[in-house]
């Protein structure tokens, strides 16, 4: 079992930056990609980016791409979101993910072994 625990949200005006933060517990934390996830009102949910065990390799969504961020300190058992530049329609509960296998973060049905609660981040415009 993978517990994860989100933090660092809030309210930023459009424009701004924020880093959410994702903690990890267990021994195996290098074994997991890791990934974040995203979910507006009103909307379906959605991939935002994914990282591997190393952090070696990256993949974004086109949209996230230059704005935002993923890293991991396995040090600490956590996997982080760096967002910049940001806009009202990044308005969304973020969630943090686990799994082992890095072609989850590809798949349509989004189904990683493990999700965050979520963490609300609200940009005002």
């Amino acid at each position: 079992q993978v517990q994860l625990v989100e933090s660092g949200g809030g309210l930023v005006q459009a424009g701004g930056s924020l880093r959410l933060s994702c903690a990890a517990s267990g021994r195996t934390f290098s074994n997991y990609y890791m990934g974040w996830f995203r979910q507006a009102p009103g909307k379906e949910r959605e991939f935002v980016a994914a990282i591997t065990g190393s952090g070696g390799v990256t993949y974004y969504a086109d949209s996230m791409k230059g704005r935002f961020t993923i890293s991991r300190d396995n040090a600490k058992n956590t996997v982080y979101l760096e967002m910049n530049g940001l806009k009202p329609e990044d308005t969304a509960v973020y969630y943090c993910a686990a799994d082992r296998d890095f072609l989850t973060y590809y798949r349509r049905n989004y189904d990683p072994e493990y999700w965050g609660q979520g963490l609300q981040v609200t940009v005002s415009s």
